[in-house]
């Protein structure tokens, strides 16, 4: 099964495409969406999902898992996360491939074990994983953390009885 992950930002998207195995979990592919920074915002928004689209199409995953809103002290940062979201979310929707949502919480503690572990350690803890030996960038290795949790998560519910 091809998971998508992906960690949305209106600055920056993180995605990841994590492949699972019948014994490991692999990298495939990794990277980041950034649309110009003097773009309008709408101008990036609509980068953002032309960007997934082709990610989609290319690879086409069977599922996406993306990281769920979580609550921010500055409303206005929060608004933008949430139009970047949206993009990723439509691209997934017309593209067909069912989305898997989960905390930062969720996706830390599947990861690293900790809820409250910081990027650097998710990031550490994902190229274990995965066994990828360069330094992957914060947000794709965020967006594959979210595609680990999804198959955490897959795994454990097929084991119940």
């Amino acid at each position: 099964m091809l998971v998508l992950g992906v960690d949305p930002g209106s600055r920056v998207t993180g995605y990841g495409l994590v492949e699972k195995g019948r014994r490991r979990v692999t990298c495939v592919q990794a990277g980041l969406i950034r649309p110009p920074s003097t773009s309008p915002f709408y101008k990036r928004i609509h980068a953002i999902f032309e960007s997934m689209l082709e990610i989609m199409d290319r690879y086409e995953p069977g599922e996406m898992a993306i990281e769920d809103l979580f609550y921010a002290k500055n409303i206005q940062s929060s608004l933008k996360l949430g139009h970047a979201r949206g993009a990723v979310l439509i691209a997934a929707v017309q593209c067909n491939i069912p989305i898997f949502e989960y905390t930062p919480l969720e996706i830390k503690k599947s990861v690293v074990g900790y809820g409250r572990a910081g990027k650097e350690q998710v990031r550490s803890m994902v190229q274990v994983i995965l066994g990828v030996r360069q330094e992957l960038p914060l947000d794709a290795s965020d967006a594959l953390a979210a595609a680990i949790c999804h198959i955490n998560w897959t795994r454990l519910e097929s084991v119940k009885p």
